[in-house]
């Protein structure tokens, strides 16, 4: 007789992921998901080891969502065995809320009873059965959100809930001004998620759950878990290990757990290796090594595309490190242009250009109440003046003004008390004083925005806020044409602010995807701009621009050839840079367009510099190098080497180097 299989989702942060999500990693998470098995009338779940209760009990309440897993002909006394195996596995001590959680257990469960395995991406509740095995991994997570610089910034802190090792984080990877208040929410979750209680929770309106926790280390118990795995991954490494009687996997554990941070699946990219475990001495895993006939311990094997290309046994890191490369390498072949010598590009710093000098603050704030003045007076403009003088200029100079030679005062850093209405009164201005006034007020902005603070909150705000109102002012002006100086004072200002806030990926997302495309307008057109600071300021924005790009390119498997690529940097804002490619053709043409035209050496460099970043790694088949070849960007490119326009030997380098990456 067969029974039913079902799937519990509940959210441990009680709702305050999906309000958070967007501000603390500048991408929206609708749940933090715990899951559970239910087959043979009772509820199973991992957190505080094992833990049984009738159906929609546990300290959980009840579920946010049900999914049918599909039948299962297994009786109960099998299922009840097997428990007892997995009982020895998932053990209280062994819970990571990243790394070995209650996902993985129900993952272990389902693999077991049905064959199949718990979705991990999953969006609104499947009708039908098959609709929740089909893969749609686009991403987990763990991965997602680590793969952000402030979830990084986190995993100290994750860790030390567990006493277990950062492997693989770097050490300089500073604090998000956010932090304490996720740590508070982690320690929650956490603590939800292992508690053995039966006391509900608060109500609270249920989510629509959109992701589930699985972990970048499976571990695997039986054949249809694992047979799952190799389904829904191009590569894997299944690491078979005995970690009670075997002494050399238990050296090689730590090393297997540095190499799958390194080198696992990456969700900005899609991109990796999965890495799996097989502990031998619980539940059928014992019966899955005998499938794949491993008779020693430690013994690795390697997966592609499911089928199986190659095994050793033995605790030799430097061969599984070896294995590994090659392994990603076979999956996914390095760009064309690895093979190239290109020293001018790779020594590019990928480092935005920041414009970071701190003006005569209360000279600035003076020259716009003067414009203020000079206004027709209103309400919202006496308030603007009021917040400008008594809130924004003390901020700016707590922030950015040195302190005193020999005090250590940490900076000032602005809160959302002072954001908000200075954003209405940004707002207010706009719509009230002339063109050539504004340009004071872009210039705070400007500065403000270096603040990680003020960028994690416009990042947070729909259309980068005050951002996107200035931007889309400096786009109007340069659609008319007009290049006298007030208008140029605001122009260049605007392109400074963009350029600052490029410094945050996740503002830099907000900026390149938003509906009215105010970035590319206000930066394309200014590329020709009459005034050489403006297109200096247009090139250093196109250079800021394109270097998530090639950063998320180079993370997604093109850096295999040997490019150095620092994982933290790469979060989900570069990858969807590298993937609209429709802001990419248009900012190429300009680029070519403005080279044709331009003879200023520094503005020359930063333009070839973006250049390099767009086509550096570009796929095969994509718009922006057909353009680049239909364009005849090469001879452009090679023709600034010709006459006096370029001195310094970098510069000239630079462009030679270019010039080999155009079709």
């Amino acid at each position: 007789m067969e029974s039913l299989v079902q799937l519990y989702l509940y959210d441990l942060s009680n709702g305050l992921a999906r309000q958070m999500s967007a501000q603390l990693t500048g991408r929206q998470i609708d749940g933090i998901w715990h899951s559970s098995i239910v087959v043979f009338g009772k509820e199973f779940f991992y957190g505080h080891g094992v833990n049984v209760t009738l159906p929609g009990k546990s300290h959980h309440g009840q579920p946010l969502q049900i999914l049918d897993l599909g039948t299962t002909s297994i009786d109960q006394a099998t299922w009840e065995e097997y428990l007892e195996d997995m009982r020895n596995h998932y053990t209280a001590d062994k819970y990571h809320l990243l790394d070995f959680n209650c996902n993985s257990f129900t993952n272990d469960c389902a693999g077991f009873l049905t064959g199949g395995s718990i979705p991990s991406f999953v969006k609104g509740a499947p009708q039908q059965p098959e609709l929740l095995f089909r893969l749609q991994q686009k991403t987990d997570l763990p991965t997602d959100f680590l793969s952000t610089p402030f979830g990084a910034s986190l995993r100290p802190t994750i860790d030390a809930m567990y006493r277990r090792p950062t492997a693989g984080v770097p050490a300089a990877i500073q604090p998000s001004p956010n932090q304490p208040v996720a740590a508070s929410l982690l320690q929650a979750v956490a603590s939800r998620a292992q508690s053995s209680t039966s006391s509900a929770p608060a109500p609270y309106t249920p989510l629509t759950a959109t992701e589930s926790l699985v972990s970048p280390i499976h571990a695997s118990t039986n054949s249809a878990s694992f047979r799952n795995l190799l389904r829904n991954h191009r590569a894997v490494v299944a690491l078979f290990t005995d970690p009670v009687g075997c002494p050399p996997c238990r050296v090689i554990a730590p090393v297997f757990e540095q190499l799958a941070s390194e080198k696992g699946v990456r969700a900005a990219t899609g991109r990796g290796a999965a890495f799996t475990t097989i502990d031998m001495r619980v539940g059928g895993g014992g019966a899955l090594s005998a499938e794949w006939a491993v008779r020693a311990t430690p013994t690795f094997i390697f997966f592609l595309d499911g089928k199986k290309i190659s095994q050793f046994s033995g605790a030799d890191r430097g061969e599984l490190r070896t294995q590994i490369d090659l392994l990603l390498f076979q999956a996914y072949p390095p760009h064309p242009h690895v093979s190239l010598s290109l020293p001018a590009v790779k020594a590019l710093s990928l480092s935005p250009i920041l414009f970071t000098q701190v003006p005569a603050l209360d000279t600035v704030c003076s020259k716009l109440e003067s414009f203020i003045d000079s206004a027709p007076p209103t309400p919202s403009t006496a308030q603007a003046k009021e917040v400008l003088r008594s809130q924004v200029v003390p901020y700016l100079k707590a922030r950015f003004v040195p302190s005193t030679p020999g005090t250590k005062t940490p900076p000032s850093s602005a809160t959302t008390a002072l954001l908000t209405p200075w954003a209405a009164a940004t707002t207010a201005l706009v719509g009230t004083l002339p063109t050539e006034a504004l340009f004071p007020l872009v210039d705070m902005w400007r500065l403000a925005i270096l603040d990680p603070a003020t960028a994690a909150w416009l990042a947070a705000t729909p259309g980068a806020g005050p951002v996107g109102v200035l931007a889309q002012k400096a786009r109007l002006v340069l659609a008319q044409s007009a290049q006298d100086k007030g208008t140029r004072n605001l122009v260049l200002t605007t392109l400074r602010l963009l350029a600052n806030a490029f410094g945050s990926a996740p503002l830099a997302r907000v900026l390149l995807t938003s509906g009215d495309g105010s970035t590319i307008g206000t930066l394309v057109p200014a590329l020709l701009h009459a005034d050489s600071a403006v297109r200096t300021a247009a090139a250093s924005l196109a250079f800021n621009a394109t270097v998530g790009v090639q950063r998320a390119r180079a993370a997604g498997g093109a850096g295999l050839g040997g490019v150095a690529v620092n994982k933290a940097t790469v979060d989900a804002a570069d990858a969807a840079a590298a993937a609209d490619e429709e802001w990419q053709v248009e900012l190429v043409s300009a680029l070519v367009e403005a080279l044709k035209h331009e003879n200023g050496e520094d503005v020359v460099h930063r333009l070839v510099a973006a250049l390099a970043c767009l086509l550096r790694f570009a796929p095969e088949d994509e718009q922006v190098r057909s353009l680049v070849e239909m364009l005849d960007t090469r001879a452009i490119v090679l023709g600034k080497l010709e006459g006096k326009t370029l001195q310094k030997k970098d510069v000239r380098n630079l462009v030679e180097d270019v010039g080999a990456l155009c079709p």
